[in-house]
């Protein structure tokens, strides 16, 4: 697919929609500096300039939006979002467990190259930048389709969109430490 060059408005979006049963509780109520994760999450993302920010997964406190395929992962979360926003939009979507990014980072993935359709980090799925208009929902609907559960991910739907990287440099590389069990959260919060 080519690249498209028209700048859109940027919605924010923190995928909490799974179990956590790595986690053994629930990653997005952890305790992070005084409020839950999902609170410090949303605000960098704010603090990143979107024009409003969304969560993906049943989160009626915090308006969430509940999963369109259940138990799917990241992309069941992300047919969520992309059934309940209409019109062409950039979505800069953060797992909820990240604790470390920075709005600075967040703002460059969502700033540079900004007609891409899909856009990360190089060796990191997330955080991501989509382009979500009716060709990427259509190859959302697609990939959820699939019988095969590798071909319903994030990669394989970035693959789809012709993804692009960015290069990180050490400080920003730490930034992307995920959470998935309790000993990671210890190791970045200890």
């Amino acid at each position: 697919m080519d690249t498209i060059t028209e700048i859109l408005p940027c919605i924010g979006v923190v995928l909490a929609g799974g179990l956590s049963s790595r986690m053994g509780r629930d990653k997005a109520l952890l305790p992070w500096q005084g409020r839950p994760l999902i609170e410090r999450q949303l605000a960098a993302l704010k603090q990143a300039d979107v024009t409003e920010t969304r969560v993906a997964g049943d989160r009626p406190d915090y308006g969430g939006i509940a999963d369109a395929w259940p138990h799917a992962g990241p992309l069941g979360g992300l047919e969520g979002i992309a059934r309940a926003i209409a019109g062409n939009i950039d979505l800069l979507v953060i797992p909820v467990d990240m604790p470390l990014l920075q709005p600075p980072l967040l703002r460059r993935l969502r700033c540079e190259h900004p007609g891409a359709r899909s856009l990360s980090f190089v060796d990191h799925v997330l955080p991501l930048r989509l382009r979500l208009d009716n060709a990427s929902r259509a190859m959302l609907q697609n990939l959820m389709q699939q019988d095969d559960p590798r071909q319903r991910s994030l990669r394989a739907l970035q693959v789809a969109l012709n993804h692009q990287a960015l290069p990180l440099d050490a400080s920003e590389r730490a930034q992307l430490a995920d959470c998935n069990t309790a000993t990671q959260w210890n190791e970045v919060t200890g």
